[in-house]
């Protein structure tokens, strides 16, 4: 019988959710780290008991962690993450030069055909590359060679947060970076090009259409169709049938394009999932209603999922990484909320349940679907 194991990284340590098939009783482990931020946990595609798991903290800095039993033991591993050669400066928030320092690590992204192979994404925006199972980390400096002088941070600092391999192409990575916009590399991480074409910031920018400096909050892609994206910016959702190369705003009728997430059904290319929240400061479901929306028709077109979700004085928010499909038949979605609830739905977004309340903030959630 197949399972799930839902990765939860909160403000105050990681959780781990198990259950079969069905998706109904869930057992949540005691906390790991407790006290520690963990800002991303994610499991192998090749070894599910491979996983790794970035743990922060303002008095003790930065870590990484690996365990290779299904996060049932862990053990931290290299943690040197030093940008190649002089890193320079980028832009700060008063439009003034800033050193380029390595604060955290936002994101882990393993391999897709090796479990000893793993990505990092790190504020100050870079990215790093393991080939030996997080012990020792090299900078793909190419990356910052794309205008990186012109990045400048968001609110929430200047984060490399998403990375997507794509499985048709080894060659080919994207990322995004808050706020610098998205990135596409087609030789293994040498050479990188700004993939923001259509993309507008009419607040953001001087230039609405800047070739760099959008906020992109995330990208996620279906592993069929890997030139199709779609985007969740600051405003506006977009999708792209081109690698990036151009996009096009398919918000429709969501009652904000504001939001953090975006994932996209495990069976279906053109089934799509975001959770609205009010303007760029409140960070709240309009109207106090949680409501995902789901897309079938790849934007444009959307309907409110809310059966088993708060529909008045709910007042979280859903982080950018706090999303997460299953690939089991009828695709399994989960969400955790800065609230500390985690919900989960095992009809691709029919009906929602509660998996666990009362966590600390939850800043991510992975799911692995076990054999």
């Amino acid at each position: 019988m197949s399972g799930v194991r839902v990765l939860v990284g909160t403000r105050k340590g990681a959780f781990i959710l198990t259950s079969d098939e069905k998706r109904q009783e869930w057992e949540v482990s005691e906390p790991h780290f407790p006290g520690w931020e963990m800002y991303h946990l994610k499991g192998s595609p090749v070894d599910p008991n491979r996983i790794y798991a970035s743990q922060s903290s303002g008095w003790f800095g930065q870590l990484i962690q690996r365990s290779d039993d299904g996060g049932k033991t862990w053990e931290p591993v290299g943690n040197e993450f030093a940008y190649e050669g002089i890193p320079g400066t980028h832009q700060w928030y008063d439009g003034t030069q800033h050193p380029w320092e390595f604060k955290r690590v936002w994101h882990l992204e393993p391999s897709l055909t090796d479990a000893d192979v793993v990505y990092a994404g790190v504020e100050d925006a870079g990215l790093f590359r393991s080939d030996d199972a997080g012990k020792t980390w090299t900078e793909l400096s190419g990356l910052r060679a794309a205008k990186g002088p012109l990045w400048q941070p968001g609110a929430g600092g200047m984060c490399l947060h998403t990375i997507i391999l794509d499985p048709a192409d080894p060659q080919r990575i994207f990322v995004a970076i808050s706020a610098a916009g998205a990135f596409r590399t087609d030789d293994g991480g040498e050479t990188w090009l700004p993939i923001n074409k259509g993309l507008r910031s009419d607040y953001e920018l001087p230039d609405p259409a800047a070739d760099v400096g959008h906020c992109v909050h995330s990208i996620a892609m279906h592993p069929s169709r890997p030139n199709a994206l779609f985007m969740q910016k600051h405003w506006d959702v977009m999708r792209s049938d081109d690698a990036g190369d151009m996009w096009r705003e398919v918000s429709g009728n969501l009652p904000s394009d504001f939001g953090f997430p975006i994932e996209v059904h495990a069976h279906e290319p053109e089934t799509i999932y975001v959770v609205p929240i009010k303007s760029d400061s409140h960070h709240f479901p309009p109207e106090g209603k949680l409501r995902v929306y789901r897309s079938r028709t790849g934007g444009d077109e959307w309907e409110a999922l809310t059966n088993g979700l708060p529909q008045k004085d709910c007042y979280v928010n859903i982080l950018r990484d706090a999303m997460a499909v299953d690939s089991l038949p009828s695709c399994g979605v989960y969400f955790g909320t800065t609230g500390g609830q985690v919900y989960g739905s095992s009809d691709s977004g029919d009906n929602w349940q509660a998996i666990v309340r009362d966590l600390p903030g939850v800043l991510s959630v992975e799911v692995q679907t076990l054999p």
